[in-house]
Order: structure tokens, then C-alpha cells, then sequence
């Protein structure tokens, strides 16, 4: 029972981070948008989110500060893509490549310097209940806000107006467009927002989940975030299981490995991979599934008529 908690728990702790990207990436797609650069705002919240923390801030405005690093980075994609409509996939590989650059500069002196990580809560009495306690009443405050932040994400797109206007944006944009909707005004706000959650999927890994600033720390979680908005088939709930299959898959290999299975441990650290992109094909096969969701205009340009 012990193992299962504590892989329940390590589950959901490294599925945190994914969280917060794809459901940022879920709003940026559902308005038409597609940015290919999380791999490269999540290094700069990371790296950002521990310039904050050495530079003496407080923790709740360092990881502000990686919130707002990645929201800026961002609007370099939206004014590429959106403004002077270059090709929104050379735009967003462009991002990520930019971004993983600019977060090795700013975390060139920090080394492996490990960072004071924010505690677990401990809610009286509650933390104390055997098995349930530490399986839901022990995790950070992050973990928590991801789940509000699926929440919020989920009420604003299906229960808002301005949900309602990005995905009709995100369906035809010249019919928003000509019945009075903003548009590009739209299209970036949802691109900072995706940005914003990147940054702070970044700042988890270096301020949580390491906590240190590593190189590269994010290991293709940028990527993995992207695969599971379509594994979601741009649905919030789906976003959040997908996340907790590929943290599972990550912990799992770990304790493999710490048990000394005798499979190569590169073969056990490709697994989550190999298993994202399995699921990946496997979905693709039912291809009205997913186009009951798919945003019909994702990665087309816009230009305001009149």
C-alpha cells in the first residue's frame, strides 16, 4: 500500500507541470492559434522563476515573475504569427529554439545550486486520514492550483460568452470577424495565456519538482504537452488524464529502474515517449472522434477585412 501511494502521489506530482502547458495550449489551439514553442517558454519560466528566487524574491513573485517571462516571450510567436502572419509552425519552432537559448543564458550562473522548494500543505486532520490523507490532503499548493486551473478552463470555454467567442473564433474567424469580434485582439490574449501557463509549467520543474536549474531541464515536456492536447482531442478533462498517463509512465520507469529490472535504463526513459506517441496513432484511427472538437481554422492566418 505504501508503494501504491507513493506512486500515486509521484504520479501526480510529475504530471503537474504537463497540466499547466496543455491547458494553456488548449486555449491558444482552440482559437485558431498553433504555437509550437512550449518547450522554449517552459525553459524560460524555469530559468526565470530561479533568477526571482536567487535574486532574493519571495517565492509567490518568482514564480509570478516566470508567469510573466513566459506571457512576454509569447508575443514575440503572436506578433510573428499573428501580426505579420508568417507560417505559425517556422513560427513556433522558432520560439522554442529562442527560448531554450535565452533560459541558458539567464541560468548560466546558477549551476546546480539547489533551490529552497515549495513544501507540501498539511491540512489538520485531513493529512492524517490513513491512505486518503496522503494520497489527496499532501501535495504543494501548485498541484492543488492546477486543478483549479482545469476548472477555470473548462467553466470559460463552455459556460462563458467569451469562451463562446474564442472557439467560434477558433471554428471561422472571418464569421467572428464580421459579426463584431476582435479577432487578433483574441487570438493574443489567448497566446499570452498560453505562454503564462508554459512559464508556470516551467517554474514547477525548477522550483518544485528538481528544484534546481538544469540545462534543457524540461526533456521534451514542451513537446509532450502539444501531443496531449490532440490525445485530448481538445477537451480539458481529456488533457488531464492524458497528463496523469504520461506521469505515470514516467514514475513507473524510475521505480523500474530503482528495482533493477533488467531492461536497459535507456530503453525504461524512452517508455513514456514511446508510450505517448502509441496512444498518438491509436487516436488518429478514429478521425471523426476527433474532428468534433478540432478547431477548423488552427494554424491558418487572419487578415482583418474592412
Amino acid at each position: 500500500m505504501e508503494l501504491f501511494i507513493s506512486i500515486f502521489v509521484a504520479t501526480i506530482v510529475a504530471a503537474t507541470p504537463l497540466v499547466f502547458a496543455a491547458l494553456g495550449e488548449l486555449v491558444v489551439e482552440k482559437s485558431g492559434v498553433l504555437n509550437l514553442g512550449i518547450e522554449g517558454m517552459m525553459l524560460v519560466g524555469a530559468a526565470f522563476g530561479v533568477w526571482a528566487h536567487f535574486a532574493g524574491l519571495s517565492m509567490p513573485v518568482a514564480l509570478l515573475t516566470a508567469v510573466l517571462s513566459g506571457a512576454v516571450v509569447s508575443l514575440l510567436f503572436g506578433v510573428l504569427a499573428l501580426t505579420f502572419m508568417t507560417n505559425q509552425y517556422a513560427a513556433g519552432l522558432a520560439l522554442a529554439i529562442f527560448g531554450t537559448g535565452v533560459s541558458a543564458f539567464v541560468g548560466r550562473g546558477f549551476g546546480s545550486t539547489p533551490v529552497e522548494a515549495i513544501q507540501p500543505l498539511h491540512f489538520p486532520v485531513l493529512s492524517d486520514i490513513p491512505v486518503i490523507g496522503p494520497m489527496l490532503f499532501q501535495f504543494d499548493p501548485l498541484v492543488y492550483f492546477s486543478f483549479v486551473m482545469f476548472a477555470l478552463v473548462t467553466w470559460f470555454l463552455y459556460r462563458t460568452k467569451a469562451g463562446l467567442a474564442l472557439r467560434a473564433i477558433g471554428e471561422s474567424p472571418d464569421s467572428a470577424h464580421a459579426i463584431g469580434y476582435p479577432v487578433i485582439k483574441i487570438r493574443y490574449l489567448a497566446v499570452m495565456f498560453g505562454g503564462a501557463m508554459a512559464g508556470l509549467g516551467g517554474a514547477y520543474l525548477s522550483l518544485v519538482y528538481t528544484p534546481l536549474w538544469v540545462e534543457n531541464m524540461t526533456a521534451g515536456r514542451g513537446w509532450i504537452s502539444l501531443a496531449l492536447v490532440v490525445f485530448a482531442a481538445w477537451r480539458p478533462l481529456r488533457v488531464m488524464i492524458g497528463a496523469w498517463l504520461f506521469g505515470g509512465m514516467t514514475i513507473l520507469q524510475l521505480q523500474g529502474q530503482a528495482m533493477g529490472v533488467s531492461v536497459p535504463s535507456e530503453v525504461l526513459s524512452a517508455l513514456p515517449y514511446l508510450a505517448t506517441i502509441v496512444v498518438l496513432v491509436l487516436i488518429s484511427q478514429n478521425r471523426k472522434a476527433m474532428a468534433l472538437d478540432f478547431p477548423v481554422s488552427l494554424a491558418q492566418p487572419f487578415r482583418p477585412r474592412g
